[in-house]
């Protein structure tokens, strides 16, 4: 009986929560509808609420201003509105932040997470999953003697929070592996582990 309980809770478990962070999604995206006028909620001209409406909505947001900023008007504009922020002492800080990390993280052709790595934190002889975000620039690099690597060490089963590291070149190993698959090795906390390459050296 204990072991008919557990298959079943392994199968509704992970799709309750599916379920339930899908519904977090939509229903916070729904919330983009109250930027509407009143005459033209949907509750207002349909009478309803339909849930996923906010989804399209935000989606047709970005997608339009993707467009707007892909031509020369929308770049002077862009720049505009980015200088007008940069003037606003405590939001200078934090949109230039957040804009510095995005640009990295979603720019085409980024190298941010670009390799799965295994590094020895937080001591000697400990290893865990890091990730390669580049190499140490700036004056920083001018007090590194050698080659050294960026590399971000996520968390567990949390990822978007870690740690930033230097480390030498020679204390990194590059393992054959995806970032994706790597990702999942770390929110799982080792139980889900990744097939092993086809052809792998011991």
């Amino acid at each position: 009986m204990k072991k008919y309980l557990i298959t079943g809770l392994l199968i509704w478990i992970p799709l309750a929560i599916t379920i339930w962070v899908l519904d977090l999604i939509v229903s916070t995206m729904d919330q983009s509808l109250l930027l509407l006028p009143p005459q033209y909620q949907p509750q207002v001209l349909l009478g309803y609420q339909i849930p996923g409406l906010g989804v399209l909505l935000t989606l047709v947001v970005v997608f339009a201003t993707g467009v707007l900023a892909s031509n020369i008007l929308g770049q002077r504009l862009l720049r505009l509105w980015e200088y007008l922020l940069r003037r606003i002492p405590v939001v200078k800080t934090i949109y230039s932040g957040v804009k510095q990390v995005s640009d990295t993280l979603f720019a085409p052709g980024g190298q941010a997470f670009s390799k799965a790595l295994l590094v020895q934190y937080p001591r000697e002889g400990s290893w865990t999953i890091a990730f390669l975000t580049g190499r140490p620039g700036g004056d920083v690099a001018n007090h590194l003697h050698g080659e050294y690597l960026s590399v971000y060490v996520p968390t567990t089963p949390n990822p978007t929070s870690g740690f930033f590291l230097m480390m030498p070149r020679s204390d990194v190993v590059e393992l054959e592996m995806s970032v994706d698959d790597a990702i999942k090795y770390v929110i799982s906390m080792g139980v889900v582990a990744p097939e092993l390459p086809g052809a792998r050296k011991q």
